[in-house]
């Protein structure tokens, strides 16, 4: 079978892998038919100045958005034919097939694009974080960072009735589609002083809650800047290398919760993701809204360039494997 991998620094090669077998009861093979690209395969795997001994990646990697189609399968909750979700073990899906378990599984309906079902997965694991800020009706929001994450934190905020939602990002088209979602305000550092605005539309008291979805090692600082005190922020944002400087005095001296979350950690890391799914099909919260690009895998240097670059106003790129 065909897959692709990164096999140096912003490199992609396609090349010939076995094709994965059904080795053990409860085995599900399922043929991939939609990828999407996500930030963290971007600045901390493809985009990473890694050692040299890292290269090539294994086959597939990196890629965890992923969605197809089952054709074989020893488990009986798992028909052939059954459209799904599948959250790659090691992280490599970008190949024709993978086999897997259902604990890495959710189930899709049959109708619909699979380019717009798999954008659930991401935004699943937003809505397990989002947990953390409990009932945000009537309380002051603030998301750091609006990519396919942050603007994930602003659709459910905005739902779950943020008095005051603010959108902060340093791309002015990602701004615009947060107020599509809902955003109350929105705040572009760039050329605007973030503080100060946060200050007035708070009336100085800072917010309930800030989310960093940010990617930016500083991110952690810029949110116990904007958080009240004995307020709470959300961490979600991973950072190439791992490594950040706190403030800590300013951090203790507010007396702040900070909750890092990481559903993949848990021990049910696809719990959300089926609730997402649920959620796009009752139609109260759509992330296939998130997609802006598509395009086929064949495409996969340039989708990953476009990504890493932000160029064409792109929020989320959906890739069909044909």
């Amino acid at each position: 079978m065909k897959a692709a991998r990164v096999i140096s620094r912003r490199k992609i090669e396609f090349l010939d892998t076995p094709e994965p077998k059904i080795s053990k009861k409860g085995d599900i093979k399922v043929k991939i038919e939609a990828l999407s690209v996500c930030g963290s395969d971007i600045y901390l795997e493809y985009d990473n100045e890694l050692s040299e001994e890292k290269y090539p990646f294994i086959p597939g990697a990196p890629s965890h958005e992923c969605a197809g189609t089952v054709v074989e399968s020893t488990d009986p909750d798992y028909k052939e034919g059954q459209r799904v979700i599948i959250i790659p073990e090691n992280i490599n899906g970008m190949q024709e097939y993978l086999v897997q378990d259902k604990h890495k599984l959710i189930k899709l309906p049959d109708w619909g694009s699979m380019s717009e079902w798999v954008m659930c997965q991401h935004s699943g694991t937003v809505l397990y974080s989002s947990k953390k800020w409990g009932n945000i009706s009537g309380k002051t929001l603030a998301i750091l960072g609006q990519g396919g994450i942050g603007l994930s934190f602003t659709m459910l905020g905005a739902k779950q009735g943020a008095k005051i939602l603010a959108a902060i990002d340093l791309e002015q088209y990602r701004l615009k589609k947060s107020l599509e979602f809902g955003a109350s305000h929105s705040i572009n550092p760039s050329n605007e002083n973030m503080l100060s605005i946060s200050e007035e539309i708070t009336n100085g008291k800072g917010f309930d809650v800030v989310v960093d979805a940010s990617g930016d090692p500083n991110g952690i600082n810029h949110c116990i800047d904007l958080v009240k005190n004995e307020g709470q922020i959300i961490s979600f944002s991973l950072i190439r290398g791992g490594k950040t400087t706190l403030e800590y005095q300013k951090f203790m001296s507010k007396n702040l919760n900070i909750v890092s979350t990481v559903v993949a950690v848990t021990n049910q890391p696809i719990k959300e993701i089926k609730e997402m799914v649920n959620y796009k099909k009752s139609g109260w919260m759509d992330p296939g809204l998130l997609k802006t690009h598509d395009c086929s895998w064949t495409k996969a240097q340039e989708a990953l360039e476009m990504y890493r670059l932000r160029q064409d106003k792109i929020i989320k790129i959906a890739m069909s494997v044909d």
